[in-house]
């Protein structure tokens, strides 16, 4: 792993979430273009129309779209990934102990309290979102609540809250904005050439070269809207994960939490969501094709830094205690076992 300067990494965030923001209108007019020569290729516009001066004429839309579009995603982007996931708010009444842990490391490092959202699932997992004070948000999954102790809870928040400290998360949200936007437009494209398809068949059924066209067309097109979305999401550099591991340790001064809480959640991270929420979580299990289009470096990797840069221990994990069963009306909590809701319940 190359040594990575904190100001330049979030220098480059920046400099990432500016150029996808510069970039995106000149790719919706791309993917404009695209589209009005296919529908010059089969017909559904006249011939002597100009796919380029159309273009230009289509360009102050393409900006206004994309302005809305960002606008929408700027004051709404932690409600949609909150429906995305299935994430709920909770508040120190709920979860004292959980927003305790938080709001410490916050308070370490100046911030006001993010907002503390959690996701009612077995996964282990937990993503930062949000692109401003008021949005920033740390959502924890309950399964991760059950099966980490403490120390590891508070690891997971420091790495999370390290996101939000080095502005991963406004990068990550432009990013999966911009990909959403894509993936969008090529299916909208390719329902609206099925569309063509078929209305041309029913005016010449005898024409099955013509609807052999426009599927061809629509595949590439919407092969072209997935790979911006990879190619966007590749902008996104793995080394952000080294690095809020790393800011985890500082806060915590635990590096030995954060390499037990990453053993745990290894094979168990699994939510399902967007892939472009995905690329947000702590972890992300999809590793594409032979990684290489991994949103995540693997855990391996990153205990191996742990261990190498920050010192830490790699310890075998024992394996889980049976949960006991529920004590019987009249005993007191004090005497319920530790399995009984969790650590947190």
């Amino acid at each position: 792993m190359q040594a990575v300067g904190l100001r330049t990494h979030i220098w480059n965030n920046n400099l990432r979430s500016a150029f996808l923001l510069a970039g995106f209108p000149v790719l919706l007019l791309v993917m404009i273009y695209i589209l009005l020569v296919a529908a010059l290729v089969t017909g559904v516009i006249p011939p002597d129309v100009s796919p380029g001066a159309m273009m230009i004429g289509a360009a102050p839309l393409a900006l206004i779209v994309a302005g809305v579009w960002f606008i929408i995603a700027y004051f709404a982007n932690t409600a949609i990934i909150a429906m995305a996931t299935g994430a709920r708010t909770v508040t120190r009444c709920e979860q004292p102990e959980l927003y305790n842990l938080l709001e410490n490391l916050a308070i370490s490092r100046g911030l006001p309290m993010p907002r503390l959202n959690i996701i009612d699932t077995d996964a282990l997992n937990a993503f930062a979102s949000g692109v401003n004070k008021r949005q920033y948000t740390v959502t924890v999954t309950t399964g991760l609540l059950v099966t980490l102790d403490k120390d590891e809870v508070e690891a997971v928040l420091g790495h999370e809250l390290t996101h939000i400290i080095n502005r991963d998360v406004r990068t990550m949200i432009v990013a999966a904005v911009f990909a959403g936007i894509f993936t969008l437009a090529a299916e909208l494209f390719f329902r609206s050439l099925q569309f063509a398809s078929f209305s041309s068949s029913r005016r010449d059924r005898g024409s099955g070269g013509g609807i052999l066209i426009f599927m061809i067309i629509a595949v590439v097109v919407l092969l072209i809207g997935r790979l911006l979305a990879v190619v966007v999401r590749m902008t996104l550099s793995r080394s952000r994960e080294f690095v809020a591991d790393a800011g985890s340790v500082e806060l915590t001064k635990n590096p030995d939490a954060m390499i037990s809480a990453l053993r745990k959640i290894s094979g168990h991270s699994r939510i399902e969501a967007p892939e472009e929420v995905r690329g947000m979580f702590l972890d992300n299990e999809d590793r594409g094709v032979m990684s290489l289009f991994a949103t995540h470096p693997p855990i391996e990797a990153r205990i191996k830094a742990l261990v190498k840069y920050a010192g830490g221990r790699d310890m075998p994990i024992p394996a889980p205690e049976p949960v006991q069963p529920v004590q019987a009306p009249g005993v007191e909590d004090s005497a319920k076992p530790w399995g009984y809701g969790g650590p947190w319940g």
